[in-house]
């Protein structure tokens, strides 16, 4: 039995949790189903995009670490999150095999990494 079943949860800490609610509602297009003033999470095909507040630690900015969304349409995403006041952090390229990624920038200081990748197959909620 494996140990690990999949990435289930990205979180990201954010300086405002009001105005990080506000643009990643827009930017992803989907209401957050758990709102409290310390954890706004919502659900993305089955997983959890999470947003805290940045305290102490926890402080916007990825270190190095970038969690990748799977998406069908690399293209539209990624024109979605910049017409939403995302910044392009790494252009949408192609890395081999026809897999496609990128990554944008929220307005918090967190990087938002997509990609599109036809051998692997997203599992539908």
């Amino acid at each position: 039995m494996a140990a690990f079943q999949a990435l289930m949860t990205a979180i990201y800490p954010v300086p405002d949790l009001t105005r990080a609610r506000t643009w990643y509602t827009e930017a992803f297009g989907v209401a957050p189903y758990f709102d409290e003033p310390f954890y706004v999470g919502y659900n993305i095909a089955g997983y959890e995009l999470g947003l805290m507040p940045g305290e102490g630690q926890q402080q916007p900015g990825n270190l190095g670490v970038v969690a990748y969304w799977g998406v069908e349409d690399i293209d539209a995403t990624f024109a979605r999150l910049i017409a939403a006041g995302g910044t392009s952090l790494s252009p949408i390229q192609d890395v081999g095999g026809d897999i496609r990624v990128a990554v944008v920038g929220d307005p918090f200081g967190n990087a938002i990494g997509l990609i599109r990748n036809p051998h692997f197959v997203i599992p539908r909620p």
